[in-house]
């Protein structure tokens, strides 16, 4: 069974909320700690086995394939998480822009208003792409013509009685 396939169920476990509180908590401890480091150490490509980055970061290697799953996407080559074994070898080449954008899409603001921000992207260039989040998040709905309306075709009829008339 894979890393990400454990992570998973212990992730899945039933719990009372209390322990699912405990739980999540002291994961998320953890993972702005990696984080805060990534960041800090922005110019850095942290790569090797599995065990030995989960060891770097402070983590067991079950829960370091977690992290590894939430800071997926965000990076340049994506990791396939159904084949992370300890020994996998892997590269945290982190796109700092799309880990922003992410962070702002998880909702995740212990994460996106870290001070070590200031060292990666501008505080300009974080405003751009929370403005790029949020008009991302905007539905726009199409504008659609009535029975009654002039029909967009221009031939000066009503819809109906033009383009819309097989419908």
């Amino acid at each position: 069974m894979s890393l990400f396939s454990q992570w998973r169920q212990i992730a899945e476990a039933q719990r009372t909320p209390q322990e699912q509180n405990e739980f999540w908590n002291a994961y998320f401890d953890l993972e702005t700690e990696n984080y805060k480091k990534i960041l800090a150490n922005h110019t850095e490509v942290y790569a090797g086995k599995v065990s030995e980055l989960a060891e770097t970061f402070g983590m067991e290697d079950i829960v370091f394939a977690g992290f590894i799953d939430g800071i997926n996407t965000s990076l340049k080559q994506e990791i396939d998480l159904e084949s992370l074994e300890s020994d996998t070898e892997v590269s945290l080449d982190v796109d700092f822009e799309k880990l922003y954008f992410n962070m702002l899409d998880a909702k995740a603001d212990w994460l996106y208003h870290l001070k070590e921000w200031d060292g990666v992207l501008s505080e300009e260039k974080r405003r751009e792409i929370t403005k790029e989040f949020r008009a991302a998040k905007v539905f726009v709905k199409e504008a659609t013509v009535g029975r009654n309306d002039p029909c967009p075709c221009g031939s000066g009829k009503k819809y109906k009685k033009c383009c819309g008339k097989d419908q």
